[in-house]
């Protein structure tokens, strides 16, 4: 049975969603994601304030692209009217749903009053929500967490709360925001909301899948209705792609070859270039190089070079020299 968010879309039998994630969940990213099967994705998340100021860095983070479809845009916020206006501003660029970020542990998010800030105040958490649905035609949904720490985890409150006013689909991050990304993701609670014969949404579970084995085995374990993965993709796209032939065949496909690392660096860094122009789009890839390439020996020389280079003609030569000195070889 498909797995359905509103009327219209439609994921298939056990989708793969692409976790919003800051500084990653970009245009030239999900374009390599998208080339290696995710069923969802989203734009990294967006400042309802920025937003609403139409600051320059908010707005650049509308941008989507008629192949991510479907695609959600993800906002975040402290200010219920913020929000509704943010709503308004991010349905006019056209995504398939709205996401609100209420996961969001990072300091300056959390306690500004927004992200999981909001799992200490659930009253409120739904009065943001209620403003968000009925400020645009389009579904919405959620991502969260367990609940602040280990002595709130309220995570079972809010999905009954929230899809009683009318989110479409919930995403739990198997964390409190007190452990931030530390320790092992929990999703027994995320079984157990699945489980309350009151939930109808589709509940996706997130945390910690990093491999086909986890995704199969969880998959069972926990009865969700997909998985969201985050950080496992970060220079690795290709682990939708391993984990969607598994569940279609039983088979494991084998891990990319050099080859295929060096394409898909050079798709990246193109698409990088095409969104953010030369400099920038240079610059930002840095960050991804050695997330390609990790566990290849000996290959810090490399890096250094790939991360100090200026134009794009010398990081092509020196990812053709990657793939020619590593070609025979697979990791």
């Amino acid at each position: 049975m498909s797995v359905k968010i509103g009327e219209h879309i439609d994921l298939g039998e056990f989708p793969l969603l692409l976790a919003p994630m800051e500084d990653v969940s970009d245009p030239p990213f999900r374009f390599v994601c998208k080339q290696n099967g995710v069923d969802m994705m989203y734009t990294e998340f967006i400042s309802s304030e920025g937003l609403i100021r139409d600051a320059a860095k908010s707005r650049k983070k509308l941008d989507i692209f008629e192949y991510e479809r479907p695609i959600g845009i993800q906002i975040f916020g402290s200010e219920i009217e913020s929000m509704r206006g943010a709503t308004e501003i991010s349905s006019q660029a056209g995504p398939d749903l709205i996401d609100i970020n209420y996961g969001c542990p990072v300091k300056n998010v959390a306690c500004r009053g927004a992200g999981a800030s909001l799992l200490q105040d659930i009253d409120k958490m739904v009065a943001m929500t209620k403003a968000v649905i009925e400020s645009t035609n389009l579904p919405v949904t959620v991502k969260t967490r367990l609940g602040w720490d280990d002595s709130t985890k309220n995570v079972d409150e809010v999905a009954e709360r929230l899809q009683d006013i009318g989110i479409k689909a919930l995403s739990i991050h198997g964390r409190t925001r007190a452990q931030m990304y530390k320790g092992e993701a929990d999703w027994t609670m995320i079984r157990d909301i699945k489980k309350n014969p009151r939930i109808h949404i589709p509940i996706f579970g997130n945390g910690d899948v990093d491999s086909v084995d986890k995704a199969a085995a969880w998959r069972k374990e926990y009865a969700v209705d997909g998985i969201m993965i985050g950080r496992a993709s970060i220079g690795y796209p290709w682990i939708f792609r391993e984990i969607k032939h598994f569940f279609a065949t039983g088979e494991r496909l084998e891990g990319p070859t050099i080859e295929e690392r060096v394409e898909v660096c050079r798709t990246h860094l193109t698409k990088s270039i095409e969104w953010k122009g030369d400099k920038l789009g240079i610059f930002e890839m840095r960050r991804h190089y050695s997330n390609y390439f990790k566990g290849i020996p000996d290959f810090k020389e490399y890096r250094m070079k790939l991360v100090t280079l200026q134009t794009i003609e010398e990081i092509q030569e020196v990812l053709e020299e990657i793939k020619d000195k590593f070609e025979l070889e697979t990791v």
